[in-house]
């Protein structure tokens, strides 16, 4: 049984005066607030979620470990950044989908930070052999995406589809085709918000499993479209 009665009041402080001082010498002089403030309340998170992605699907993993479980690493890849700051300002938890074996798999997410909270699922970013399975499954099975991305739960819940697109159709795809704008996505997913207070709530675990609940449509489609079991 989790713990998780909600993200204490820290776990905004520290994010707030990370932004402030994202240095190592700052992280490093407080990496023992880190842990208990925000990494330890993150994997209660994940622990409490269980049970309820469970209703979702079996095949996406809740992993409360600290280290190479469900809660994404703080420091950020900036080898191709122009920004070097080595700190992500948010706190962040994918539940992977077992057969994925990074962030670009299919999966649900949560996005923890003082200015904004979200959750929901999806994929981000996938590689060009999933992204073209994906786009030829909208091509081919159009009236099923429809009923995945605009469904009544959906459309209240979501609001719409998200993603980066592309300025022009993708090579091999009918610019006239009635799904184009959904085609030329890079990335597909469906995003709830809600303030940040409410995560200080334990009510929290069950808005997101309600988020998550109203994503499995669309996570249907997804991981059938890579061949991946839901």
């Amino acid at each position: 049984m989790s713990s998780f009665t909600g993200l204490p009041k820290d776990y905004f402080d520290f994010f707030r005066e990370l932004k402030a001082n994202n240095n190592r010498t700052w992280f490093n002089d407080n990496k023992p607030r880190f842990r208990t403030s925000v990494q330890e309340p993150l994997a209660s998170l994940v622990e409490a979620m269980a049970p309820h992605l469970k209703k979702v699907s079996k095949h996406f993993v809740a992993d409360p470990r600290l280290h190479g479980g469900s809660v994404f690493r703080i420091y950020k890849d900036v080898r191709f950044s122009k920004d070097k700051k080595p700190y992500k300002t948010h706190g962040g938890v994918q539940f992977r989908h077992a057969l994925g074996k990074d962030a670009h798999a299919p999966g649900f997410y949560v996005h923890l930070d003082p200015e904004e909270i979200f959750y929901g699922g999806g994929v981000w970013a996938p590689p060009s052999p999933q992204l073209l399975l994906i786009r030829e499954a909208i091509r081919v099975k159009g009236a099923a995406w429809k009923k995945a991305t605009t469904g009544a739960s959906f459309e209240k819940r979501f609001g719409e589809l998200r993603g980066d697109s592309l300025k022009r159709p993708p090579r091999g795809f009918d610019a006239e085709h009635p799904l184009i704008g959904d085609i030329k996505r890079k990335s597909f997913f469906a995003m709830a918000e809600a303030k940040p207070a409410r995560a200080k709530k334990p009510a929290l675990v069950d808005d997101i499993a309600d988020a998550f609940a109203d994503a499995k449509p669309l996570m249907k489609f997804l991981c059938t479209a890579v061949g991946a079991p839901i």
